[in-house]
């Protein structure tokens, strides 16, 4: 099990994004999450870190376990984390962009957002994100760097159950 959180908040045709502040990603629109605590499960922890990363409360049944993401050598500790997409009503009333500790959040729309030639975004949510939106199954991806340059990312079906 992996001791990091990741999660696209999805509202209508848009996710809120964090620009970070920190490494990894430091600079770039990613998603929010963060570290588990001690016997903390990665469902409690991305709970947990949506609620301090954005002041918005979610429950259980809004979110989504979309499976992990690993990667080679990277500007990151550790080398995975668990990935999760949390459906908010799409009238959901959240206003933005707003400054955070952890960086800016702002409601970025999905083609934007999955736009290869987009260089504000993390290089590597183009190549998962759209199966994350489109699909019921749960994955794995792995990203390949190289020298902190995305080479290849691949997507692997997980049969074992949600979390």
């Amino acid at each position: 099990m992996y001791v990091y959180t990741l999660a696209f908040l999805k509202r209508g045709h848009e996710i809120l994004l964090l620009n970070r502040e920190k490494k990894p990603w430091k600079g770039s629109w990613n998603g929010v999450g963060g570290k588990r605590n001690q016997h903390e499960s990665p469902l409690q922890c991305i709970i947990r870190e949506i609620q301090e990363e954005t002041s918005i409360c979610v429950n259980e049944s809004q979110v989504e376990d979309k499976g992990i993401l690993t990667w080679t050598s990277f500007d990151a500790l550790g080398v995975g984390l668990h990935l999760f997409l949390v459906h908010l009503d799409p009238h959901f009333s959240f206003h933005t962009p707003i400054k955070k500790e952890e960086g800016i959040l702002d409601w970025k729309s999905i083609d934007w957002i999955n736009d290869f030639d987009n260089e504000g975004i993390a290089k590597n949510i183009p190549y998962f994100l759209p199966v994350l939106l489109q699909s019921n199954q749960r994955y794995h991806f792995h990203c390949t760097f190289e020298n902190k340059v995305l080479k290849q990312v691949e997507q692997y079906p997980l049969m074992e159950p949600m979390l």
